[in-house]
């Protein structure tokens, strides 16, 4: 499946802001069954200084800096994603968590992608015991590490009321798990703060759904800006799994990953410092669109 996909990110600033010093996370990842061209981001006004280097998780990161005080900062980010099925056969052995926790410790590796990196409590995830012993019974020693983990995931689907005005970008996920509402970014949280307390690494995972389903099949829940769902290290066979506890399911093509971080900090879309504005209003849009895919030559 072939998509068009366009995100606009206004920040209006009363009174306007000066030193203003950006980071930006828009630029999708390389990713398995994912390839990206004609990126674009437009910045207005145009920075001062502009560079773009690879993060310390899978992402990258678009730094810039805007000198003269700036009332109104609009970003535009454009590209066509091609995404193919994930060739995960469900029908193959599921490791039970037990064995999966304890391969994960034996991997040497400390990458972005290792997953030593997202085994331990992170910024904005700390260790709740409320949610851990919540998912204990669906989460033992004993049970298939995909098949629990994506069930636990429809359960929050089943249990959580997706709610826009419950939550917003800081808070905290034991709030968040009390109140059983909030949106991708809380649902995200709680099963990662979840599977972490078995031992499982779970990856944070911002990117985009498609905005319009295919003809008969429903509208995936937070296709209207950018979305979170979960990567599971699922062992060294299978490696990382996209689940997506918003809709109860697992990612595949309607899913288009932009960065891989810890928890939401990690890798949100912008962030930075500036003096001044004392106040400041944000908006979003996302359009997703499937476009013809290519036909072979010949």
């Amino acid at each position: 499946m072939r998509y068009k996909v366009s995100h606009i990110i206004r920040v209006d600033y009363r009174p306007p802001v000066h030193l203003a010093h950006f980071n930006l996370r828009l630029h999708p990842i390389d990713w398995p069954g994912q390839s990206i061209e004609q990126f674009e981001l437009a910045i207005d006004p145009l920075p001062d200084m502009r560079e773009e280097r690879p993060g310390a998780w899978p992402l990258t990161l678009t730094r810039v800096e805007l000198v003269k005080p700036v009332a109104t900062l609009e970003v535009r980010s454009s590209f066509i994603a091609e995404v193919r099925e994930a060739e995960l056969d469900l029908n193959a052995a599921d490791p039970p968590i037990a064995q999966v926790a304890q391969a994960a410790l034996a991997v040497r590796d400390i990458g972005p992608l290792a997953p030593a990196s997202y085994l331990f409590p992170s910024r904005l995830l700390p260790n709740v015991r409320e949610i851990a012993d919540w998912a204990q019974p669906m989460l033992a020693p004993d049970a298939p590490c995909l098949a629990a983990a994506l069930a636990l995931a429809r359960t929050i689907k089943a249990s959580f009321r997706y709610d826009t005005k419950a939550t917003d970008a800081d808070t905290p996920v034991e709030q968040a798990f009390a109140m059983q509402r909030g949106v991708c970014q809380d649902f995200t949280h709680v099963l990662i703060v979840a599977l972490r307390s078995v031992g499982l690494p779970a990856a944070y995972v911002s990117g985009y759904l498609r905005t319009y389903p295919p003809p008969g099949q429903p509208r995936l829940v937070g296709a209207d800006a950018m979305h979170a769902w979960v990567a599971l290290w699922c062992g060294p066979q299978r490696g990382w799994v996209g689940i997506d506890p918003t809709n109860g399911v697992l990612a595949g093509v309607d899913h288009l990953v932009v960065a891989l971080g810890r928890d939401y900090s990690d890798i949100s879309p912008i962030d930075g410092v500036f003096v001044g504005g004392a106040s400041q209003k944000t908006f979003n849009s996302v359009d997703v669109s499937p476009i013809e895919s290519r036909v072979p030559a010949g």
